[in-house]
């Protein structure tokens, strides 16, 4: 080889190490960019939140619902028994505070407690605390009587805990709200106000407060069960410690890194709780669909039309009749429904594929509510379902909702003008159909020599 090949071979191969070089640099830059947005921030911002209100929504409708019938369900005098539930609590150790005393007053008390923690987790007010609440809640109602629950009840038992874990409350919140007018007064950014004034809210304090010394008397009385190594006692103490945790580091820290840490901890827990629950989901989907696939009714495609015809999920016979005449029609949901869940969770990995199917499941879902009459298992498969939404469609979607609820203020506010003109018109005293008018009153009255005064305004003016 000549010096001149040489020379040109070198050149050639400078030239193509750039492109090399920053091909193994986006590679190599690749995992450390998957590491810092696990860490940096909470994924899902959206999607956490629209299944925080589906499930705070749907255990609210349901107390609501069954509010007559309570006492049958959950109260001391039900079905099964107070000491019954003592000892299955005993021996599978679920944690619930109905069986901290069989009366009447702390069974209402407690029913309470769970429309109320639903109603706040709903709104997003300090979702750190009442997501706990919101926990106590459904688990001290479902395993007072494990046997009045379905599907729906064991859906929303999971993602109560999972919840817990999630940082929901970032949009679409009454928490969000507040660090947004916080910033706007401080002129700050809004992550900045988290930051720097976490520890100005009185209520989240007093709230803190107020149920470490519920927890420490339940403790000193030995309603919790476990101890400090293990057990509920551990789990309550902890989430109550790593809230003040939270709260000091906010409060009383020099410098940011305390609670830049803390973010960095909750952020991880929260893509790791996220993960679980669309890992949930799909193991529901694919589960219910491998196991029917073994069923020979669903195998010949007559399965859906057996429950059409049970007194127990025919709420409305015609309905039911007209969807089970048609064999075709029973044949394609039976084969349609298999088909659907067992392909959903490989359909994550196509996002339109999985837009598609997603639509078709939540329809089957509000199909399934109207016509077997199960509304709150399908409400709890929905909000489930709601994980796997594309943001840019629940941002839509709270662009609507806020567009109509200015829309509706806009109307009360038009409405109630309009009855205050009316009230004011009918109260104050005026000149009636017939009568001069003001001004030739006057005129009359200058020219009879009375002295007149300009009247004051009452009412709105233009």
């Amino acid at each position: 080889m000549t010096d001149t090949d040489h020379h040109s071979a070198t050149d050639g191969v400078r030239a193509g190490a750039p492109d090399r070089l920053d091909r193994l640099y986006r590679a190599d830059r690749r995992p450390a960019r998957i590491v810092a947005r696990l860490t940096g921030q909470a994924l899902g911002p959206y999607q956490s939140a629209v299944i925080r209100i589906g499930f705070a929504g749907t255990w609210l409708l349901f107390l609501l619902r069954e509010f007559p019938h309570r006492q049958e369900m959950y109260g001391p005098d039900g079905p099964w028994s107070f000491d019954l539930a003592q000892q299955l609590t005993a021996s599978n150790h679920a944690f619930t505070v109905l069986m901290w005393a069989d009366s009447q007053v702390w069974f209402e008390f407690v029913y309470a407690f769970a429309v109320l923690s639903s109603v706040l987790f709903a709104l997003g007010w300090h979702t750190r605390a009442t997501s706990v609440l919101f926990l106590v809640g459904v688990l001290s109602l479902q395993n007072r009587s494990i046997f009045m629950g379905d599907g729906g009840d064991n859906v929303i038992h999971l993602m109560s805990i999972y919840l817990v874990l999630t940082r929901c409350g970032q949009v679409w919140s009454l928490d969000e709200r507040r660090a947004r007018r916080r910033a706007e007064r401080a002129g700050e950014s809004a992550d900045r106000t988290r930051t720097d004034r976490a520890g100005t809210d009185r209520a989240g304090t007093v709230l803190w407060a107020v149920l470490g010394a519920v927890l420490a008397v339940a403790t000193l009385a030995g309603k919790v069960d476990g101890g400090f190594a293990g057990g509920w006692l551990t789990v309550l103490w902890g989430l109550w410690a790593v809230q003040g945790l939270w709260w000091s580091a906010g409060r009383y820290a020099r410098s940011d890194q305390p609670r830049i840490f803390l973010d960095v901890v909750a952020n991880v827990v929260h893509n790791a709780a996220l993960f679980v629950i669309m890992a949930e989901a799909c193991l529901i989907y694919a589960t219910a669909g491998w196991y029917k696939i073994q069923g020979s009714r669903w195998q010949d495609g007559t399965a859906v039309y057996y429950p059409l015809h049970l007194d127990y999920f025919s709420p409305w016979p015609a309905l039911s009749g007209l969807l089970s005449a048609s064999g075709v029609m029973v044949m394609l949901v039976t084969y349609g429904t298999v088909i659907a869940q067992v392909a959903f969770p490989f359909t994550l990995f196509n996002r339109r594929v999985k837009n598609v199917l997603l639509a078709g499941m939540m329809t089957e879902h509000a199909v399934i509510a109207l016509v077997l009459g199960l509304p709150f298992f399908s409400l709890a498969m929905i909000a489930a379902d709601a994980v796997f939404l594309p943001t840019s469609f629940l941002r839509r979607l709270g662009g609507w909702a806020t567009r109509a609820r200015e829309g509706l203020a806009r109307a009360c506010g038009r409405l109630s003008s309009r009855v205050a003109r009316t009230r004011l018109g009918r109260a104050l005293p005026g000149p009636r159909e017939g009568a001069p008018r003001p001004a030739e009153t006057a005129a009359g009255a200058a020219g009879a020599g009375v002295d007149t005064a300009e009247e004051p305004h009452v009412g709105f003016t233009a």
